[in-house]
């Protein structure tokens, strides 16, 4: 036992990681500091990495995405809410929730105002991976905070409480603050709100988790500590409203500590729990919706050779997966019920496989090469027109949503099939063609919808008759 005791008195984590116990008073002044809310520099940071952030996603730019996340000062209040928790600071703790707060809405309002001014508004793949958070992005902000914090607690190694690069990149802060925005700013697309706002929260709350650990382990409460910062505090409070303020309420006598620690790691275990009950749906989900993709593909080449498929659509709901198969050799029907069971007893879904086959380009050609005069082209099929039809009903309102109206009037969409994918082509009027960058914004619009990745728009451009060019609006400004 006195092994043990001598033990305990020789080592603690704060020793082990090499933490100066003289260089505290000034981590803790330095979080405060961070936390300040009436701070020009932060909200100019805050602003430059929201509008950044903003044209990255609108943009499709990852690299524009992770310059926002380096600028973002949101780490500062975050971790300062950790902070206040391991320490009871009830004066932190206001500092950083009101500081919290503001980022927020204002972040979100900046955004959304950005987005709202934009000629069009189409959900790019950055937007759409920030509204799908699972547990994999619980664990992701678990490790980041208990980075940022632990560089912190060490003196902040020069680099300060917002300048955390590595840990900046590691949890995206920003960019599902400005998500939210745009789809508050597109029309209030609820999927898109509710979806980045939840990996936001997700965030917050495993980085202030993750700090309040870091910050309790190291000690960095203890009575040598709170003494002089709360005496550092007093004397520059007088010229803080928000110290004048609380000083004025009965929560004056609580400015130092506030709570039992049990309570707030209680409260702290709440919030986790409330947020892994949506976050594990989603990752249950997403492991379904792989192993479907997986077993279907596989599938798919056991049906039919590689070169013969045109394309395929996977639709997977809670109970049931449809795979739509585009064609251009006969497909047995017992084949496609072996397959269809095969998956069922793989994935334990209802399973419904439609198998549509449609001529290649090479044995239309040689038919018609075989005979003797011309013939008009060859009507489609059937099975080729259902599914040209099926194509056109769920490309059409996506292609019209996504329309830029304000450059060209689109006046009709049609659906042809290639070797390799099927081609929207979108026939519009317009005073000049609309360059590649639309089409591909409208590309990808589509092949969302249509969840397949392959299918190619083309657009077909015509100048408007005199009448119509008078009722045009006129485009705007290069």
């Amino acid at each position: 036992m006195a092994i043990l005791a001598d033990f305990r008195r020789h080592w603690s984590f704060e020793r082990s990681l090499r933490i100066d116990p003289q260089s505290k008073p000034e981590v803790y002044r330095r979080i405060l500091d961070a936390a300040d809310f009436l701070s020009v520099n932060y909200w100019l940071e805050l602003l430059f990495a929201a509008g950044i952030a903003t044209l990255g996603l609108v943009l499709n730019s990852p690299g524009v995405v992770i310059g926002a996340m380096l600028i973002s000062p949101l780490m500062g209040p975050i971790l300062a809410a950790g902070l206040a928790l391991a320490a009871g600071d009830l004066f932190l703790g206001f500092r950083s929730f009101i500081n919290l707060l503001l980022s927020v809405v204002v972040s979100v309002t900046f955004a959304a105002t950005m987005v709202w001014l934009l000629p069009f508004q189409t959900a790019t793949t950055e937007i759409l991976n920030r509204t799908s958070p699972n547990l994999l992005d619980l664990g992701v902000a678990v490790f980041s905070g208990l980075a940022g914090s632990l560089v912190l607690a060490r003196g902040g190694g020069g680099g300060g409480v917002t300048a955390l690069p590595g840990v900046a990149i590691a949890v995206a802060l920003m960019p599902p603050l400005c998500t939210v925005g745009f789809g508050v700013g597109s029309g209030f697309q609820w999927p898109i709100v509710s979806g980045a706002l939840l990996l936001f929260l997700t965030n917050l709350a495993a980085i202030i988790a993750s700090a309040f650990v870091v910050f309790l382990i190291v000690d960095m409460d203890s009575p040598e500590v709170r003494e002089r910062i709360d005496a550092s505090i007093r004397v520059s409070g007088k010229e803080d409203l928000l110290f004048q303020l609380l000083e004025r309420t009965p929560l004056a006598r609580s400015l130092a500590h506030v709570g039992q620690l049990r309570w707030r790691v209680a409260m702290i275990v709440a919030v986790l729990a409330m947020l892994a009950i949506p976050l594990r749906q989603s990752l249950l989900q997403l492991r379904d919706e792989t192993i479907a993709r997986t077993a279907v593909r596989d599938t798919v080449q056991s049906l039919a050779p590689r070169g013969s498929v045109l394309s395929q659509a996977l639709d997977i709901s809670s109970d049931r997966v449809r795979a739509q198969l585009v064609v251009t050799q006969a497909v047995k029907p017992e084949a496609v019920e072996t397959a269809r069971r095969a998956l069922i007893q793989k994935i334990g879904k209802d399973v419904e496989i439609v198998v549509h086959q449609v001529a290649g380009e090479h044995e239309i050609e040689a038919i018609r090469g075989s005979l003797q005069r011309p013939l008009p082209p060859t009507p489609p099929t059937p099975a080729f027109a259902e599914l040209a039809a099926e194509i056109r009903r769920q490309a059409d309102p996506a292609l019209r949503e996504a329309w830029p109206e304000a450059l060209a009037t689109l006046t009709a969409v049609e659906v042809r099939v290639r070797e390799t994918a099927p081609v929207i082509l979108a026939r519009y009027e317009a005073k000049k063609p609309l360059d590649a960058g639309a089409i591909e914004v409208l590309r990808r619009v589509v092949a969302r919808r249509l969840k397949i990745e392959a299918v190619e728009v083309e657009g077909a451009w015509s100048r408007p008759s005199p009448k119509a060019t008078q009722s045009m609006p006129k485009s705007p400004p290069p």
